[in-house]
């Protein structure tokens, strides 16, 4: 595990600079002004340190599209990458006026003509204009959520290695699993195991938990105690480098290959089989929500899909949105968590969830974690 502080690698931050500068053009967006950490990092290429809890909205990072420049709210150089000079940092101050002025100084604001903000504040909603008087402020969150949604090369390359991460802390976990041991020892082993990784953030509060035979999305009982035949869930996700990587399986404990056991992984596996044929290019996000409706499963209230990245990305896909669902394309480059969910009265639950790469012929499973066979 690194002990100091680095900046993203080179061709992964100034991959996705460029991406941000293309949108900011196709949005014909002068300047982009970020506040949101994930979109803060995407741009720098510097980790934010912390970023815990909630804050007020603040012009974190700015990115001039004339000139390329990046001007960031820095209040030191640690983790800063060569490519933001110093004199493109300004620092944290409790008198908003003096971000005005540090707006004011940075080359191409005076002419600007619109800038894009990913979200604001009533009171910077006053003074934004007050830093780029000849502009229009307008939103300039769908201008990076359309460069974050598909990944450069490089992305795919960190998203692989958090998949690593979080795929080898789920196989030691599952391999502790036996009656008696208990749901919080499991989700200690997960969170040992992924520090021994290099990660020590977890991506999910969640580690395992044995599912209800009773009820299709509650947990067997309050004492977190795992009992025989019981069908637990493992979700293992880390953030490294800022990338998340998730993976879940479920796996039956002493007791559990039973019939109704063995008839409930087939469900599984038949539905998995229709998400993977919807994840293609040119596709719409709804297709995931038919492939539930095809296979006569109930949709789940997690999400079927959502976007995998700094972060979480578009598009979101669920029951609770499903014109939005309908209206998504799937791209080449998407990185996709896709959830799989079957649940049996009497038996439990089967969760599974695999990072899917929407490529251009297809799609590409990123996760590899063994599946519970009879």
């Amino acid at each position: 595990m690194a002990t100091e502080v680095l900046p993203d690698d080179r061709a992964l931050r100034l991959g996705r600079r460029e991406r941000a500068l293309a949108h900011m053009a196709a949005h014909d967006l002068d300047v982009l002004v970020l506040g949101r950490e994930a979109n803060v990092r995407y741009v720098t290429g510097a980790p934010g340190l912390w970023t815990a809890g909630t804050r007020p909205f603040a012009p974190a990072a700015v990115l001039v599209r004339a000139t390329g420049a990046v001007h960031a709210l820095m209040t030191w150089d640690e983790g800063v990458p060569d490519d933001i000079p110093r004199e493109h940092m300004y620092g944290l101050t409790w008198n908003p006026m003096n971000w005005v002025t540090a707006l004011q100084g940075i080359e191409g604001t005076a002419t600007a003509r619109r800038v894009g903000t990913d979200t604001i504040s009533p009171l910077f909603l006053q003074l934004l204009p007050m830093a780029f008087p000849a502009a229009e402020v307008v939103d300039g969150e769908p201008a990076i959520r359309a460069a974050r949604r598909v990944k450069t090369a490089e992305e795919v390359v960190a998203l692989r290695e958090a998949l690593a991460v979080a795929e080898g802390s789920l196989a030691k976990t599952v391999a502790e699993l036996r009656p008696g041991t208990t749901e919080r020892h499991l989700s200690g082993v997960l969170l040992e195991a992924a520090a021994a990784g290099g990660v020590s953030t977890p991506a999910t509060q969640e580690a395992a938990w044995a599912t209800s035979r009773e009820h299709p999305w509650r947990k067997v009982g309050e004492d977190g105690r795992i009992g025989p035949g019981d069908l637990v869930a493992f979700t293992s996700g880390v953030v490294a480098r800022g990338y998340i990587g998730e993976v879940a399986r479920t796996w039956p404990v002493e007791g559990g290959d039973t019939a109704g056991t063995r008839a409930l992984y087939r469900r599984a596996d038949e539905l998995w089989a229709l998400l993977f044929a919807a994840c293609r290019p040119g596709a719409q996000a709804s297709d995931l929500l038919a492939a539930y409706d095809t296979a006569g499963e109930p949709l789940p209230p997690m999400p079927v899909a959502r976007g995998l990245g700094l972060g979480f990305d578009s598009p979101v896909v669920t029951a609770g949105l499903p014109l939005t669902a309908a209206e998504e394309r799937l791209e080449p480059g998407m990185v996709l968590a896709v959830t799989s969910y079957v649940w049996q009265e009497g038996v439990g639950a089967v969760l599974g969830r695999e990072a899917v790469l929407i490529t251009p012929d297809g799609a590409e499973a990123l996760t590899s974690s063994p599946v519970w066979q009879p």
